[in-house]
């Protein structure tokens, strides 16, 4: 069986098995998540705020598991995932047609959405009911924003989470090697949804938007995980986009996806071909993720 490799503090790592099974001899009693904190403290396993990657820990532990290699403790409650993933509460909103110059609407609020505020339901409803790929709970590190206009009715929302671990026409624009991009990865981002209510129909509201984000975008990061992002990137779907608005933005194409997703081993999981989108936040990006960092 090939052996399961983690990115533990930046280092491409051999979970130790032995160890894992052993903690879970010796503690019966132990659930999943004590299972996986213990971990996270052995290894020193933390993002960069200090908090410890819990999730992370027990999604390999699950990877694990179905290998073979352990067998975890019985759940002590069903998993809620699937059902959070499927449903998110209505939130009443507006829905009038909303057809005007940019210029009308401004200024634009761009507010990051806090996980306990009322907008964060009003994120999730409008996201999931109407972009077109839905809305999934996010993992790891990610910044939601809501935005609106002057008057303060909602117009766009856009989700910015972990980047792809890799791919060719994005690494090849940043010239990193494999160490260098396992031990910087999260000084990227991925716009994984944008989303511009379809009721609202304004010229170029999503690029202004885009370049509203990018402004503060990395200010954002550090006050909420203690560190700063150098570039964005964003996949878009040629089967249905063209890209317009990113490139109005001066997001740089960069190439194209072959076809294939992350998960897709045997190279048998065919999905769109999509184009692959960048926008650099500091001019010497590629010197720092190029760097080791301490």
């Amino acid at each position: 069986m090939k052996q399961l490799m983690v990115n533990i503090q930046g280092k491409q790592t051999t979970p130790d098995i032995n160890q894992i099974k052993q903690l879970l001899e010796n503690n019966p009693s132990w659930g999943r998540t004590r299972l996986s904190q213990k971990l996270c403290h052995l290894w020193n396993w933390r993002s960069h705020s200090g908090q410890l990657k819990d999730m992370a820990c027990r999604t390999l532990l699950l990877k694990l598991e179905r290998a073979g290699c352990i067998k975890l403790p019985i759940r002590q409650r069903k998993s809620t995932n699937a059902f959070r993933n499927r449903y998110f509460r209505y939130v009443t909103h507006l829905t009038d047609q909303l057809s005007c110059s940019l210029k009308a609407l401004l200024p634009l609020q761009v507010v990051p959405v806090a996980q306990s505020s009322d907008d964060n339901d009003l994120f999730k409803c409008l996201v999931s009911r109407y972009h077109y790929l839905g809305l999934k709970n996010t993992v790891g590190e990610n910044i939601k924003y809501l935005v609106r206009d002057c008057t303060g009715r909602p117009v766009a929302c856009l989700l910015f989470g972990s980047a792809a671990w890799k791919t060719k026409p994005r690494d090849s624009f940043i010239g990193w090697n494999q160490q260098s991009r396992e031990m910087n990865l999260c000084y990227l981002t991925n716009n994984t949804r944008f989303l511009v209510l379809p009721w609202v129909r304004v010229p170029h509201l999503a690029s202004h938007i885009l370049s509203q984000v990018a402004r503060r975008i990395s200010s954002d990061w550090v006050g909420k995980y203690g560190h700063p992002v150098y570039l964005l990137e964003t996949f878009v779907d040629k089967t249905r986009f063209h890209g317009t608005c990113y490139r109005a933005a001066n997001w740089i194409l960069t190439g194209h996806t072959k076809g294939r997703t992350r998960n897709d081993r045997n190279n048998s999981i065919m999905v769109p071909v999509k184009d692959v989108y960048v926008y650099p936040l500091i001019r010497n990006f590629r010197r720092a993720f190029c760097l080791e960092k301490t």
